[in-house]
């Protein structure tokens, strides 16, 4: 019975966002107030109905309830009550629940965070967010449900989980991605609204701008998350490795990172408005491109879902709807929308132009590299794989002039700067930074290259310049730490995020250059020699876990002679899927981190180990952790607020 409740409440969904995709739009066309007044009300409900159906669906996993068809294939009565929790968005149906309980989610938080708004803005982005949630609930209902009955054979213990999906990453990963996609929805909703109701102007950047600014920090997360958890959980101790599904998320965090910076530079200075509205149409329709890829079956990876065909048509119709209408509505309403300043050559709006430009060509190059080998197969040319060398050629030139460029843009001004200012503003950081690159280079064991120096160069020249814009400020202001404590949040966001791309781009470089691994062959009572530590294999015991058995070796480590940690690698067999998985080891440091992976026995009681040494790996989920907090507390000034009242005061 709780199934049928949960598919019930799905079809009652369904009804409630036609409700409110059509009756508050109406209503702000017609300027007739009680119709528009009814999204706020439709937008609750349907959260409402949705989290029910959700709650459904986890009771069902929880209960192990082998009826629903995607309980039985996700799920085992041996599996940890919370990764029967987490199961429940493990696959592909259960996901898309996920997707559609954030995206009414969000559709709330605008319904009950949007009392400033003039009340057709409101109703119109409301109503967006309503035909969007039409497009997802009726894809669910037609090809995706989860609450399909196993009749008439119930089996007696499932099929299990995916082992790779056991694991504390699944639990956050998804969730944090997923606020970051659907988020983008909201920043779409704005631009739609703003062109059909013509009102294309400072007011509506500084609206939708605190939301989009959340997405972009959720979706940074996200993707900080998956690095995490691939690299931990898959063995081989990568973070990265440009596999089309890691591009899907990419590609729309490139443009939500152009969108924001747009977005400021609309809001401040009433410049770039059409190509903010096509950057907030482009970003939604890259995570709907990124949905398609998962969901399709077009790609095949350890982070895809499904392999239905029937669902790729129905996402790539509601693509096709929605990016080819959104882009109609911006061919008919953009072209009259004019600039109401201009600016020079040198000023903060043209690099925050360049940036945008920098951007974009990163993530056409990302979707080149993905979907060319998907059109060359479908046209039957053959199979061809583009892999690192492709992306590394490209993007890693695009990415340090676009971090050159962004060091020069803070220290720039509105409108123009003066040349001999510029200078005068630039030449001490630019000395501090190569110096300071010059001193991190000296301390490397070795030459490094050309790229990675660039690197280390250009992270201190955003760390100076940051550092000289803030002085810049607090020169303006009375001295002390009240000059200090008087920026706002934004600016503090900003300034924290800028810093997060530098210790970024710090491990990028460090761990890409002088990781060491060694594949080892040990026996109980083997040492071995690797960097500056000594591994001593004490054997294998076997370990019996909830739904696996597991050989876990014992590994200690010695540093200079000493006993320093011990790590325990382990080869699991899940019983009920028969899958054979790794768990690596990690001991974990500000400034490196040992990996050791367990590989094959190899007769008697030998096996192979691998260990590696990664320098500064942390540093990249560091970075990304900065950005996310900077994001944040940008989203958080209260300036956005007494803003919007009194935007609302005045019109």
């Amino acid at each position: 019975m709780i199934p049928e409740l949960g598919q019930y409440a799905l079809i009652l969904t369904a009804c409630l966002a036609v409700l409110l995709g059509t009756i508050p739009m109406i209503g702000a066309t017609v300027g007739n107030a009680l119709w528009c007044s009814y999204a706020r009300p439709l937008a609750i409900a349907m959260f409402g109905f949705v989290l029910f159906s959700f709650l459904c669906l986890s009771w069902s996993f929880l209960q192990s309830d082998f009826s629903v068809a995607y309980v039985a294939s996700n799920s085992n009565t041996a599996l940890p009550w919370y990764y029967r929790l987490s199961a429940v968005w493990g696959g592909h149906e259960g996901s898309l629940l996920l997707w559609l309980l954030i995206l009414t989610g969000w559709t709330l938080a605008v319904a009950l965070k949007s009392g400033n708004l003039p009340e057709d803005i409101q109703a119109r982005v409301l109503s967006v967010m309503g035909l969007i949630t039409i497009g997802f609930t009726l894809f669910i209902l037609f090809t995706s449900s989860p609450f399909e009955r196993y009749l008439p054979r119930i089996p007696e213990q499932g099929a299990d989980l995916n082992p790779l999906l056991q694991d504390i990453g699944l639990i956050m990963h998804p969730p944090m991605l997923y606020m970051g996609y659907v988020g983008f929805s909201v920043a779409f909703a704005f631009a739609i609204a703003a062109l059909l109701s013509g009102r294309l102007d400072t007011a509506w950047a500084r609206w939708s701008r605190p939301w989009t600014v959340v997405a972009w920090a959720f979706l940074t997360l996200g993707i900080a998350l998956g690095s995490w958890w691939a690299y931990y959980e898959l063995g081989w101790g990568g973070w990265w490795f440009w596999d089309p599904v890691e591009n899907a998320s990419l590609m729309p965090w490139l443009i939500g990172t152009a969108l924001v910076h747009s977005l400021a530079v609309t809001e401040k200075r009433g410049v770039f408005k059409s190509w903010t509205v096509l950057l907030a149409i482009f970003a939604f329709s890259l995570s709907l491109l990124g949905t398609f890829l998962v969901r399709s079956g077009v790609l095949t990876s350890v982070h895809a879902f499904a392999s239905d065909p029937d669902r790729g048509f129905f996402i790539l119709a509601l693509l096709a709807i929605s990016i080819g209408g959104s882009l109609l509505l911006y061919a008919i309403k953009a072209s009259h929308v004019k600039s109401e300043s201009s600016f020079g050559l040198l000023s903060r709006e043209s690099f925050m132009l360049i940036n945008n430009v920098l951007l974009t060509v990163c993530c056409a190059t990302v979707l080149l590299g993905t979907l060319y080998p998907l059109l060359v197969d479908a046209l039957n040319l053959g199979k061809i794989s583009v892999g690192p060398p492709y992306f590394n050629a490209l993007f890693v030139p695009l990415g340090s002039l676009l971090v050159l460029t962004m060091g020069v843009g803070v220290l720039l001004r509105w409108k123009q700067t003066s040349l001999q200012l510029l200078i005068g503003q630039l030449w001490l950081p630019g000395v501090l930074a190569v110096l300071a690159g010059a001193l991190s280079l000296y301390l490397l064991p070795y030459w490094p290259g050309f790229w990675v120096s660039a690197g280390l160069l250009l992270a201190w020249w955003v760390v100076f310049t940051g550092g000289r814009d803030l002085a810049n400020r607090m020169r303006n202001k009375s001295a002390g730490l009240s000059a200090l404590l008087g920026q706002s949040r934004a600016y503090y966001g900003m300034v924290l995020a800028h810093g997060g791309i530098a210790v970024l781009v710090v491990g990028i470089a460090l761990v890409s250059t002088f990781s060491e691994h060694s594949d080892l062959r040990m026996e109980p009572g083997d040492r071995k020699q690797f960097y500056d530590y000594e591994f001593v294999f004490d054997g294998i015991r076997k370990v019996d876990g909830p739904n696996f058995h597991s050989d876990t070796g014992v590994i200690r480590v010695l540093y200079q002679g000493e006993p320093y940690t011990e790590m325990y690698p382990e080869k699991r067999l899940y019983t009920a899927r028969g899958n054979v998985m790794t768990e690596a080891a990690i001991d974990p440091g500000l400034f490196r981190d040992l990996y050791v992976a367990l590989g094959e026995s190899l007769g008697g009681d030998a096996w192979a180990v691998r260990v590696q040494y990664k320098p500064f790996v942390r540093w990249l989920w560091l970075g990304g952790l900065m950005m996310t907090i900077g994001g944040l507390l940008a989203a958080t000034d209260p300036r956005y607020r007494k803003q919007a009242r009194r935007d609302l005061a005045g019109a």
